[in-house]
């Protein structure tokens, strides 16, 4: 039987609990990767060491990713593996929908700590781990409001825009340990969190959530939002033997993005 394409090869996700993050562990494992994940909710950590399709392929572990010191002592306690051939750093969050003069300091604080410097976090006790490896793989989740920005969302198009350019800095830092950095730009997701993006925008213009929704999906030339599975197809992508020679890239999962506004 042929092995598949990740075959026994180990790889870390942040904040994967759920929604894309745990859509690509499910992919990796598919494809007989191992997923080693973490999460702030010990709730979704217990329901997924209960599933025994999952034993001994996907081990979860609970700490809070905005917190330096628990992510190094998360690393720590990985040590054994010797190696990883991946990491996916996936943590994120919608932050704020508002206008700049209206966001709160601790909002603006909140999001870009959560979906910047935990990136910088893991990849900084990564790389020891990545570098012992002939060929290994960095994959930062950015969004197409990094590419354009986002209008009523400041703080989460900042954040993602550098993504960007900590992408393009590793690449050129880690290509001669034969490390390859990608970011992906997802466009508007199907899910909670796209979900409750419309609703705050709604309620901003004074507009129904319906007709909300149909100008998103009216912002990408497919009109329609992606879908956690077409993210996770184009990871394990990045992730095989396939991409061994893409570096440096930042690819758009979107659909076709034509406005932002």
């Amino acid at each position: 039987m042929e092995k598949k394409e990740l075959h026994n090869k180990k790889f870390i996700i942040s904040a994967a609990a759920s929604g894309i993050g745990y859509a690509i562990a499910n992919e990796i494992v598919q494809n007989g990767g191992k997923v080693f994940l973490t999460d702030i909710d010990q709730r979704k950590i217990n329901l997924i060491k209960s599933k025994k399709k999952l034993v001994n392929k996907i081990f979860p572990t609970k700490i809070d990713c905005n917190n330096p010191e628990e992510v190094k002592n998360y690393f720590n306690s990985l040590k054994s593996l010797k190696q990883i051939d991946g990491l996916i750093n996936n943590i994120g969050i919608a932050g704020p929908t508002q206008y700049l003069n209206n966001i709160s300091i601790n909002d603006w604080k909140k999001t870009i700590d959560t979906n910047l410097n935990t990136h910088f976090y893991f990849t900084k006790y990564a790389i020891p781990l990545l570098k012992k490896n002939k060929s290994a793989s960095i994959i930062n989740l950015s969004s197409t409001a990094g590419l354009y920005g986002f209008p009523q969302r400041s703080p989460y198009a900042a954040s993602k825009w550098a993504i960007l350019g900590l992408t393009k800095t590793l690449a050129m830092e880690l290509g001669k340990f034969n490390i390859r950095v990608n970011a992906l730009c997802p466009g508007s997701v199907e899910g909670d969190r796209m979900n409750r993006v419309v609703r705050d925008k709604a309620s901003l213009i004074k507009s129904s959530q319906k007709s909300v929704k149909k100008d998103f999906e009216s912002m990408v030339s497919l009109n329609a939002f992606v879908t956690k599975g077409d993210i996770a197809s184009m990871v394990v992508f990045l992730l095989s033997k396939k991409s061994k020679n893409i570096s440096g890239q930042i690819i758009s999962v979107d659909g076709n993005t034509e406005r932002m506004i």
